[in-house]
């Protein structure tokens, strides 16, 4: 039997980091217990599915019992951490973590060494074989949270079809455009939905993970006019823990199993490009 809790979530407010620390205390001794469960909180695809591979065939041979729980949000994971209702989380990278804690006063930190994988995010279009081939005043989707709609823009720019001014870094937003020479419009979505969106736009800027959740399946490598390079991204997606629980010894050895030869070989054989392994 997998053991793994689907929990389908809402996006919280910011307040919700504050309510409940009280009533979730015997849930953090639970997770926060050294001897104990690993509870890991992560979004379905990838995350999921790899922490479901390393349950199954390597946490038993490495002493490790581990459980998920699956969320479809991009918030609830962090504060779960926070508040203590699991220990770990595996969902994010660096730019969005450091905006999330920035924003919310949180205390989340990424494992040394456990940066698992890329998920290159891709622009994608229904009517459209090539990025080229947009027309003057065409509609392009983007994410709407910090750190991925920069991601997006600077993955337009790096084509050649708008210019962002300098220095605007990982918090880029349409505001930031200098040169738009195709006049394009862009629609702010929350990034779950954009797949969805594809037939009211003319082109979207998809996450990785949010692509291979599509009916059907967007691949980054087959479907995507574009898709960002693996080399030198800073978005690879790590194990996180709150600060000062980095060298809790399940965590470490999830670690460890996370960046091993098999789960490198189950990224390769089951993705085929869509999810690049990052070590």
């Amino acid at each position: 039997m997998r053991n793994t809790a689907k929990i389908t979530t809402a996006v919280l407010a910011t307040g919700a980091l504050t309510l409940g620390l009280s009533a979730c205390g015997s849930e953090k001794d639970s997770a926060g217990d050294k001897d104990g469960k690993l509870i890991v909180a992560a979004t379905p695809t990838p995350q999921g599915e790899i922490l479901d591979f390393v349950q199954k065939n390597l946490a038993k041979k490495a002493g490790l019992d581990l459980e998920v729980k699956e969320f479809t949000d991009y918030v609830t994971p962090n504060t779960a951490v926070q508040q203590g209702e699991v220990f770990a989380n595996y969902f994010q990278h660096k730019p969005y973590l450091d905006d999330f804690n920035k924003k919310n006063g949180t205390d989340i930190v990424p494992v040394p060494g456990a940066t698992v994988h890329l998920e290159p995010l891709g622009v994608y279009s229904k009517s459209l074989k090539k990025l080229g081939d947009l027309k003057d005043g065409a509609t392009v989707a983007v994410p709407n949270d910090t750190t991925n709609e920069a991601r997006a823009l600077k993955l337009l720019a790096d084509n050649g079809l708008i210019e962002l001014k300098k220095g605007v870094g990982y918090e880029a937003t349409p505001k930031d455009i200098a040169k738009n020479p195709k006049n394009l419009t862009f629609k702010e979505l929350e990034a779950p939905t954009l797949p969805r969106s594809l037939g009211d736009v003319d082109a979207a800027v998809i996450n990785g993970n949010y692509a291979l959740e599509a009916k059907p399946a967007l691949s980054p490598a087959k479907d995507a006019l574009v898709a960002e390079k693996a080399k030198g991204n800073p978005y690879g997606n790590f194990l996180a823990v709150k600060k000062g629980d980095e060298n809790d010894p399940r965590v470490k050895k999830l670690a460890k199993l996370l960046t091993s030869p098999e789960v490198k070989k189950f990224i390769d054989d089951k993705y085929d490009g869509a999810v690049v392994a990052a070590f």
